[in-house]
Order: structure tokens, then sequence, then C-alpha cells
């Protein structure tokens, strides 16, 4: 992976019930806690996206990492 570009960690979004407060989302692509941080991009040259979560909800989060609207999915993994 070169430095600043992301893997893409899946071709379709991960569409989770989430509860208030703060998360992290990975944009690296390289976290085994998809879509969220777990570390894995120290040395990539990136970092985490810090999300605030004001209410429960559905959201589906970007698994392409190619979205316009981070964390959230756009529908930007149909043309890869």
């Amino acid at each position: 992976m070169s430095e600043g570009l992301p893997k893409v960690a899946a071709k379709t979004p991960a569409v989770l019930e989430v509860q208030p407060g703060t998360c992290y989302w990975c944009t690296c692509g390289l976290s085994g806690k998809q879509p969220f941080c777990d570390g894995a991009h120290k040395g990539s040259g990136m970092v985490p996206l810090k999300v605030e979560v004001a209410e429960a909800a559905t959201k589906a989060f970007c698994l392409c990492k190619q979205t316009k609207t981070p964390p959230y999915c756009d529908g930007s993994h149909c043309a890869l």
C-alpha cells in the first residue's frame, strides 16, 4: 500500500446499529475491526476519522474508503 492511499477493505458498506458517543472510522483500510480503527494505520501516514454519533441509528459505513461523504457510504464502491 502506498503512503496516503487507503486499502479497499470491502466493496460493500458495513450497515450497523450505532449508539450515541464517539467512534473512530478507519481511513486506511487496514483495521481488523472494520469499519472502526484498531491502530493498524500506524506507519501508513493516515489517521482515523473521529465520528460523533448524536443518536441511536442504523448507519452504512464505507468500507471501500473511496466515499466522498466519510465515514458513510455514498455508493462509490459500485465504481470499483
